[in-house]
């Protein structure tokens, strides 16, 4: 082959005309004088410049990020009112096979962001952030489509697999963020992500109930079109955020779970407060395992009442942590963020637990969400105490850590919520998984003070 197409080239890792190759220059500049008529290689070169050029302004690139985010989100939330019925199509209408089949992929997807969360964020750390945020936003797009057209239940769980892994690219997300942001700033950018999470979790199960009701497999469909959409325009407008010098070699080491958890124990702070992240997110569990339950259990709401408040948890999480994190961190610094952040939700943990009548469910979700300030500022923290050459692996193990909190807390929480509110129950106290959850985060409110103290002193 005597002319190899420039993104291929870069594909492969090689040099390109445009950064200004050696040998390999010269060939493709008299494969371009043979090709008849100039404009075709003069067109091929100005899309392939336009592909590989960084942009020089950073806002595009936040922007981008945010999108990715948003979108990552609502792909979550679709499923919620799809799935559930597409796996019980396949299974002829059978309820009770169907509920176990739709908790095996869920587990499944929260298993693969587990396992490849370090290996996208150490590959970012290798050949830079931009190169693993775009092919993982090409295969959610393409899964969205093997869903959409998936003939069999084993397709659906190809599929699952797929979208766990390139969901996954959290990990390189977060640490293009913590690329472009200066340290003081970079707790109230990773307010993005819990934004991002408010405005899909809004949309998503929004998107998915409305498309659903026209055709079970649309909201895929939509979903993937806009992926891909939003993946080639990120091939023209997103730069590369790390540095050449900042990068390092891959490391399987590393790239795995364990491996990810255990470096970070060369930042003894950062260590610390990966304890508190994790004990955080088991204690965040409790609203998406028990509220439904809980809700219907004490107050008898029903499916728009449960609706509404998840409506509004969303609205708040977006205000929070995209609007309030920033004005918050910038005027009490990260770790007064962190531990007002703390004290608020084991105070508002309590509050769910014990309220008696539903209307006051409201007001204590827009004061118990102040507390959401606790997620940017422990994660700004955890990257300020991190080696510019290591942020992607280090946001793979936090993102590792929030997935192991959604496999794992579930069953605990809900075993709770049943255990307390059985007829052979020491007590009655339906609020237990939401007291559970404050203490988890009381714990880690004083897991994050000793890594303070600790801070001063070193």
């Amino acid at each position: 082959m005597r002319f190899v197409p420039p993104w291929f080239i870069h594909l492969l890792g090689w040099k390109s005309v445009v950064t200004g190759s050696t040998g390999l220059e010269a060939r493709r500049s008299g494969a371009c004088a043979r090709l008849r008529p100039s404009l075709a290689c003069n067109t091929v070169r100005r899309f392939y410049s336009a592909l590989v050029t960084p942009v020089p302004s950073r806002k595009p690139a936040i922007l981008f990020i945010f999108i990715t985010l948003v979108l990552d989100i609502i792909g979550v939330g679709l499923i919620i009112p799809i799935l559930p019925e597409l796996v019980k199509q396949f299974q002829h209408g059978d309820v009770v096979a169907a509920s176990h089949t739709f908790g095996a992929l869920a587990a499944l997807y929260s298993l693969m962001q587990f396992c490849f969360a370090p290996v996208l964020g150490a590959l970012s750390d290798r050949f830079g952030r931009r190169r693993v945020i775009l092919v993982s936003l090409l295969g959610s797009g393409l899964d969205y489509f093997i869903f959409a057209f998936a003939p069999s239940l084993g397709w659906l769980f190809a599929a699952r697999i797929v979208s766990g892994i390139s969901g996954a690219n959290i990990a390189a997300a977060s640490a293009y963020i913590a690329d472009v942001s200066p340290p003081e700033k970079r707790a109230a950018n990773f307010g993005l992500i819990g934004a991002a999470f408010g405005i899909g979790f809004i949309a998503g199960p929004a998107l998915g109930g409305i498309l659903g009701n026209i055709d079970l497999r649309l909201p895929f469909l939509v979903a993937g079109g806009l992926t891909l959409i939003n993946w080639l325009y990120g091939c023209f407008v997103l730069p590369e955020s790390l540095a050449p010098e900042n990068r390092r070699a891959f490391s399987w080491k590393r790239a795995n779970p364990v491996g990810s958890l255990l470096a970070l124990r060369d930042h003894p702070i950062a260590f610390g407060l990966a304890g508190t992240y994790f004990l955080c997110n088991i204690a965040h569990q409790a609203f998406p395992a028990t509220w439904v339950l809980y809700t219907g259990y004490r107050y008898g709401w029903k499916a728009h009442q449960v609706g509404m408040s998840l409506a509004l948890v969303g609205v708040m999480a977006g205000l929070i942590q995209g609007g309030l994190t920033r004005v918050v961190v910038r005027r009490f610094g990260e770790r007064t963020t962190a531990a007002i952040g703390m004290s608020i939700s084991v105070l508002a943990l309590i509050a769910y637990g014990t309220v008696n009548q539903g209307w006051m469910i409201y007001p204590l979700i827009v004061l118990g969400s102040l507390g959401g300030v606790t997620g940017p500022a422990v994660q700004g923290l955890i990257s300020r105490n991190s080696a510019a050459n290591e942020q992607g692996s280090v946001q793979g193990a936090l993102a590792s850590l929030g997935s192991i909190a959604g496999v794992i807390a579930p069953p605990i929480l809900t075993g709770l919520f049943a255990y307390f509110i059985h007829e052979d129950a020491p007590i009655q106290l339906p609020g237990a998984a939401f007291y559970f959850s404050a203490f988890l985060v009381f714990c880690g409110l004083l897991l994050a003070l000793r890594s303070f103290r600790n801070e001063a002193k070193s």
